[in-house]
């Protein structure tokens, strides 16, 4: 089983039975220790996947496609940097680049499913290969480093046949290892599970991917330090997770009052016919924050996507509409009684309820809160690599 100790800070694989007596699980524990790139956690993610679907031999070229698939949605909607950008403003990550390149060549969207992505891969391989191939230089024999601390054999870490030859000595003399490798080169190199790890990993594969899961979140968040909500950016999201009912029936209840302008076309937002959408993206800020929603028009909504508005002159139409809501939650009964059927849902950030919806706030006052809360976040996500959006 799985466990987490807080005292430590890390994931804690106590996995018990036949194992201990027969594998080496601290070499196995060791696998994800001190990565140098992202991969390394997708490369062992990949092959406990694999090792799932009963897969018991297979290559680097399956196994780098796996993990393209893996990491794609992280990359390609939420813009994480799997290994951060070097300072030239350079993607590090191999893995990344791959998703990248596979983009350009294929117009795939974010949320392409695992099957799309791997037509796509087998489409493009000829122009794939060389990112693909750097992904296998050390990660699958680095991967094997922690099982090789006492075991007293001197390994030529850059010489691969005499590595692939230490790694047969090892696992033949001295312990299992999870997998051994073949003579073929490059992508066509086999991988070959061996069977004792193949159970473990198939009777324990819910706590092992906890494991990988959080050693993964630590690295990423690391890594994209103004990121947040990092640990949901790894998949794609359930669309139920959003919870805008109740801030839909709060502009429900503003129409019935007065007009409302469309932030980017400035015509009169129709009841019935607007969606409720973020101003800052949803795939950034990863939350309902009544202070970044606002009512649109629905027919701009899929072109809008996941894009940043410019901030000229759309925030200033922005804060109009929020003005105006501040202004009837205080005037009116019935909009306080729709404000506050938000508080669950949407109304979570302390700088909001201490300053933006306290009652007495001017126009200038207002203006200047949502600013100075707001635009760090959309400069984060501009740094992060979201394209800006306008209308016209």
């Amino acid at each position: 089983m799985a466990e987490f100790d807080p005292s430590k800070t890390e994931y804690q694989l106590n996995i018990s039975g036949e194992y201990h007596n027969t594998l080496d699980l601290e070499g196995f524990a060791r696998m994800m220790k001190d990565p140098s790139y992202c991969y390394k956690f997708y490369w062992l993610e990949a092959i406990v996947k694999l090792i799932l679907e009963g897969v018991t031999e297979t290559t680097f070229d399956a196994v780098i496609d796996e993990m393209i698939c893996n990491a794609w949605y992280s990359v390609r909607e939420f813009h994480v940097h799997l290994s951060g950008m070097q300072l030239d403003g350079q993607v590090r990550d191999g893995l990344e680049r791959a998703i990248l390149t596979l983009t350009e060549l294929s117009n795939l969207p974010a949320n392409a499913s695992k099957v799309e992505i791997k037509n796509a891969i087998k489409e493009h391989n000829t122009t794939l290969r060389s990112a693909k191939v750097q992904l296998t230089n050390m990660v699958p024999y680095r991967a094997l480093a922690g099982f090789f601390d006492n075991v007293g054999v001197a390994v030529e870490w850059e010489k691969k046949t005499k590595l692939i030859e230490n790694i047969e000595i090892i696992n033949r003399e001295r312990l299992l290892l999870p997998y051994t490798l073949g003579m073929s080169s490059n992508l066509k190199k086999e991988i070959r599970f061996q069977k004792p790890w193949i159970a473990m990993i198939q009777d324990n594969a819910v706590a092992i991917l906890g494991w990988i899961q959080y050693e993964k979140v630590k690295w990423l968040q690391n890594n994209n330090p103004e990121v947040p909500g990092l640990v949901y950016k790894l998949m794609p999201m359930d669309e139920k997770m959003r919870k805008l009912g109740h801030v839909r029936k709060l502009w429900e209840g503003i129409l019935t009052f007065s007009e409302v302008r469309d932030v980017f076309t400035d015509k009169p937002v129709q009841p019935k016919e607007y969606d409720v959408d973020h101003f800052i993206p949803w795939s950034f800020v990863m939350n309902d924050e009544l202070w970044n929603l606002m009512p649109m028009d629905s027919s701009l909504n899929s072109v809008k996507s996941n894009k940043l508005p410019k901030w000229d002159p759309f925030f200033i139409r922005f804060v109009d509409n929020q003005f105006l809501m501040y202004r009837m939650i205080h005037e009116k009964d019935a909009i306080r009684k729709l404000f506050e059927a938000c508080y669950r849902d949407n109304l979570h950030s302390i700088w909001a309820g201490q300053e933006l919806y306290r009652k007495g706030n001017s126009k200038e006052q207002f203006y200047n809160v949502l600013q100075k809360n707001m635009r760090p976040v959309y400069d984060s996500a501009r740094r992060q690599g979201y394209e800006v959006w306008g209308k016209g």
